[in-house]
């Protein structure tokens, strides 16, 4: 029989009660309600609770990720930009350094170019020196021997000498003028 008709009167009454059978039901359900209250209640609550602990320690675990993975990206970003700095800082001072090379480079050619000048007017005015030094001893030789013959007589070398240093007084003279 179904529980329905248990409770169901023998003569066929909805209203009518019968003790045994709702005793019956309410011992089956007292029985029921002990074994799942102590048996299988505390389970399932036990594996919720520990279910719902592992979704917050999860939670927790995702959140401190998340923390140290921001915290991570501020830090990568500042040494990004610290690295862009410093990088900006070695090519501007490259760049100085390689400017003031190129000055010194500049300022020692035109240095060297102007000793090279310098000691080419030198030797330009040396070698002129020399050269009219050495027009004027043959001058000097050849118009004692032109004067000599004029003369009719002999320069002696001490005339000779005394003709080449009055030239060489007169060539100074106008070689520095």
């Amino acid at each position: 029989m179904t529980p329905t008709l248990l409770l169901a009167a023998s003569d066929g009454s909805p209203v009518s009660f019968q003790i045994l059978p709702f005793v019956t039901t309410l011992v089956v359900f007292a029985i029921a309600f002990f074994v799942l209250a102590t048996k299988v209640w505390p389970k399932i609550l036990g594996g919720l609770e520990d279910r719902d602990r592992k979704i917050r320690d999860e939670i927790a675990a995702a959140e401190d990720a998340r923390r140290k993975a921001e915290s991570a990206m501020r830090e990568y970003e500042q040494s990004l930009a610290t690295a862009r700095q410093e990088a900006a800082d070695m090519i501007a001072k490259a760049r100085s350094d390689a400017r003031a090379v190129a000055d010194e480079l500049r300022a020692r050619n035109e240095t060297d170019l102007a000793e090279m000048r310098q000691r080419a007017t030198r030797d330009i005015d040396s070698a002129k020196y020399a050269a009219l030094s050495e027009i004027h001893a043959e001058a000097a030789v050849l118009g004692a021997a032109i004067a000599s013959r004029i003369l009719e007589r002999e320069i002696n070398a001490d005339d000779q000498r005394r003709l080449v240093e009055e030239s060489l007084k007169e060539l100074r003279t106008v070689g520095t003028r």
